[in-house]
């Protein structure tokens, strides 16, 4: 785009490639995520998107390739060091504790890592959980909620932080597949929440996200890429989605089985 020069990189993969076995994921991949982006990057199944984000998370090395963040060389994992800015993760299952409250797994991090008091905890996880409209949920466990509200719950453990540490809060928020399995209706609420979550001060206001869903790409992203073959092969924004002549693109969001995208028999 025309004017990323004038944007500020968060995150930059140089060269990254990464291997399962024989099949290649990844290969010689370059990403940069600017301050105020909202990416989402498209594509097959199978085709490494989660891969990258797992990346950007610190959460799976690649094979070869650098990552920066904020101009800071990353070496190993996020539990080998401390990034320059806080990268959270929205997991495609929600991946909450079954075992925890609410609460408990809102403010997870913060109980095992902060000095911070019980009540100071319990305060900001209710402020996070009225911010993604699960107000008054504290005491219940993933049993008791819908696939829409483990997913707001999950989106609250993301942004909260401690306030007595800014290094604690999230910059940087990756979500994976968050409407996944959804109905329409819990979809849209979902698609709202990441952009609401977008605007507020003291949250994030850069994402990239993984999605498949024609809905969620469209409402969601202000930059799409399509990963495919283990390389980037389109980048455009949503009103070009719909004028490319990209034939990947095309027969992605045409859902055709005619076309350069390698169709897997499922049986």
């Amino acid at each position: 785009m025309s004017n990323d020069n004038k944007r500020e990189p968060l995150i930059e993969l140089k060269g990254v490639s990464k291997a399962f076995g024989n099949n290649v994921i990844l290969d010689n991949v370059d990403l940069t995520i600017y301050k105020g982006d909202a990416l989402v990057i498209i594509g097959p199944s199978g085709t490494g998107k989660s891969t990258i984000l797992r990346i950007i998370a610190g959460l799976l090395p690649p094979d070869t390739g650098e990552i920066y963040i904020k101009g800071q060389k990353r070496t190993g994992l996020i539990e080998d060091g401390e990034d320059p800015i806080g990268i959270s993760m929205v997991f495609q299952q929600a991946a909450l504790f079954d075992s925890l409250t609410v609460e408990g797994n809102v403010g997870f991090s913060l109980y095992q890592h902060s000095d911070l008091s019980q009540q100071e905890i319990k305060e900001l996880v209710a402020a996070k959980l009225e911010m993604v409209g699960l107000a008054n949920t504290s005491d219940l466990y993933p049993g008791e909620l819908s696939g829409g509200m483990r997913k707001r719950v999950s989106f609250a453990r993301a942004i909260i932080s401690n306030p007595k540490d800014d290094a604690s809060k999230p910059e940087v928020i990756l979500y994976d597949e968050p409407t996944a399995g959804l109905d329409p209706i819990a979809s849209t609420v979902i698609e709202d929440l990441v952009r609401q979550l977008q605007c507020v001060d003291d949250a994030c206001g850069t994402y990239v996200m993984v999605s498949h869903q024609d809905s969620t790409i469209r409402r969601t992203a202000d930059r799409v890429i399509f990963l495919y073959d283990g390389n980037f092969q389109w980048e455009g924004s949503i009103e070009e989605i719909d004028t490319t002549t990209n034939p990947l693109v095309r027969q992605f969001f045409n859902a055709s089985i005619e076309g350069p995208i390698r169709v897997i028999d499922p049986v």
